[in-house]
């Protein structure tokens, strides 16, 4: 499989799953990028089309990529707690929930967010 093909069979797996999630003020979406070096984290209300909380492995050291993305997930619950949100929908940006993606919502539930 190209890379072309693959970025358009992610992109239509993206767009069927945003068709179904919606985040709200009260229950946000937990968006996740994940680029091949970074991974990125956001709490988002659709119906403002606001960030209300983010982060990323740039403000996390760690040794390997999993740990570092397991400890965003942990930041992203920390910094949602300051704001007053207990529980989110998660976002999986149309990767497998797999690896560094399931390793940020591991950690956004060992932070004590509820997805």
């Amino acid at each position: 499989m190209d890379a072309k093909t693959k970025r358009t069979a992610r992109l239509r797996r993206h767009a069927r799953v945003r068709k179904a999630i919606a985040g709200s003020a009260s229950r946000p979406r937990l968006a996740v990028y994940r680029s091949n070096r970074h991974i990125y984290a956001q709490l988002i209300d659709d119906v403002q089309a606001a960030t209300l909380v983010a982060a990323s492995d740039a403000e996390v050291k760690g040794a390997s990529p999993t740990v570092r993305a397991k400890a965003v997930g942990e930041l992203i619950a920390d910094r949602a707690k300051e704001v007053g949100i207990a529980s989110a929908v998660f976002d999986r940006g149309g990767r497998l929930y797999h690896g560094r993606v399931a390793a940020v919502a591991e950690g956004a539930r060992e932070g004590g967010l509820q997805i």
